[in-house]
């Protein structure tokens, strides 16, 4: 039977098949093993092959097989910092929800979902929420932030999900397609969720309870059908974004700003360092690319993913 995992627990998944029923299944040891570097082989997303087993009056379904992958977002796992976990699989796009305050979501936190997912294929949007909050200061900080990420060609919404502000534009990019919702616990995710299906009714202050206490390790996510021909895959809050290896040469061309000036540097191979004629230093210097996600790119082409963690997202 072929099917696709909906929901995953680290060692028991929920598998949908083709005929729209659900059966929990698991996969055998050694497929762990098979090549794969992953905390969870099998992600949400999924297409799998599987059959069935009836021991008793028990059914389960025994995953052999994953179908290749047409893309998938991942980062470095939480306590196992040499593997990776896989978020989620065959994503049509992200949305990442950004707030300015309670709780802030930093620019360095953008950007390495940003780079993730241009490194892997996930068309990104960004979600600035909670707009009706924010006072004449911070409201002309957070315009700012949109404006940023504007330039470089990221589609960014304003919304307020507890109310529904901007909620409808969601709704459309969402129909048809398989969509990824991530972000820190607090944003207003399962919010916007229950505003986009009200009959999911999924808890809201549990993951906020949970960040509080600081254990956001599992991070397993779900996906739901909703009434409006979409499919969501909800994500636990998350508090880092630990970047999975990336060569150096390669990680200017996930950031789209540097990327359209690398022809333009004197040398191929140019790090965006201390070289001469660096067309993206003088773009830096000229105002024309934001401080800010320079910073950030030294940060991940210096893979300092444990102090990056560590500084700004200390345990409360």
């Amino acid at each position: 039977m072929t099917g696709v995992v909906y929901k995953s627990t680290g060692s028991w998944y929920s598998v949908k098949s083709e005929t729209g029923e659900f059966y929990e299944c698991r996969i055998k040891g050694k497929f762990r093993l098979d090549g794969i570097k992953s905390t969870n082989p099998v992600a949400v997303g999924d297409h799998v092959e599987f059959d069935i087993e009836t021991k008793g009056d028990e059914t389960i379904g025994i995953i052999r097989a994953i179908a290749d992958r047409k893309n998938y977002i991942v980062r470095r796992s939480v306590k196992l910092s040499k593997q990776t976990h896989i978020i989620a699989a065959n994503i049509d796009q992200a949305f990442l929800l950004v707030t300015l305050n309670n709780p802030t979501t930093f620019p360095a936190f953008i950007d390495r979902f940003l780079v993730t997912a241009e490194a892997y294929d996930v068309p990104a949007v960004l979600l600035f929420n909670k707009m009706d909050t924010y006072s004449d200061q911070d409201m002309e900080e957070m315009q700012y932030l949109i404006a940023v990420y504007r330039s470089i060609g990221y589609l960014c919404l304003e919304i307020t999900a507890k109310d529904g502000t901007g909620v409808d534009q969601v709704k459309d990019l969402m129909r048809n397609k398989v969509s990824m919702f991530s972000g820190h616990s607090g944003v207003g995710k399962s919010t916007l969720i229950n505003t986009l299906e009200p009959g999911l009714e999924l808890k809201t202050k549990e993951i906020s309870d949970q960040h509080q206490q600081g254990q956001h390790t599992t991070t397993f996510a779900e996906m739901f059908d909703l009434s409006f021909d979409a499919r969501i895959i909800d994500t636990p809050g998350i508090r880092g974004f630990g970047v999975v290896e990336m060569e150096k040469e390669e990680v200017g061309d996930y950031f789209p700003e540097f990327f359209k000036l690398k022809s333009e540097c004197k040398f191929n191979n140019c790090l965006h360092l201390e070289e001469p004629k660096c067309a993206v230093k003088a773009a830096l210097e000229a105002g024309e690319i934001p401080w800010s996600r320079y910073r950030s790119y030294l940060q991940i082409l210096e893979g300092e993913d444990e102090s990056y963690r560590k500084d700004i997202y200390a345990e409360p």
